[in-house]
């Protein structure tokens, strides 16, 4: 019984902290619009304000989603995807010379793989997380 409540804490922490690091920034974004626009932009992506509202909408509600547990299985596979779409489009650290920035690069898109696999893992989970309830 006591594992079963440590398992659902720690199940619901992690949902937590997964929602938290897409809300944080997909609020960043809607602060610095332009400059994330520009960003995009220098990176070769085409329609970017479509793609940036786009962006800003599934990391919002899909961290709210995560945070709450709404849908969490179809919500992570989204949530997933866009990960993947940003690390290759945005970390394309194979594409650079050798230095700091490929060394960050690189850095943040295996972070980013990390992240994908939890997404993943959260997908995959059957379980229905309901709060501990008192048994008498």
């Amino acid at each position: 019984m006591v594992m079963e409540g440590l398992q659902k804490n720690l199940f619901l922490s992690g949902r937590i902290l997964l929602g938290l690091y897409f809300i944080g920034p997909g609020l960043m974004k809607v602060m610095d619009f332009t400059g994330t626009a520009e960003y995009m932009a220098a990176h070769g992506i085409v329609l970017v304000p479509a793609f940036l509202v786009l962006t800003i909408v599934i990391q919002i509600g899909g961290g709210l989603c995560l945070a709450i547990g709404y849908r969490l299985s179809v919500v992570s596979v989204v949530m997933a995807g866009l990960v993947l779409v940003i690390s290759v489009v945005m970390h394309d650290f194979w594409s650079m010379d050798e230095g700091v920035q490929k060394a960050h690069e690189m850095q943040n898109f295996i972070k980013n793989m990390a992240i994908m696999a939890g997404l993943l893992v959260l997908a995959g989970t059957n379980e229905v997380q309901e709060p501990a309830r008192m048994h008498s």
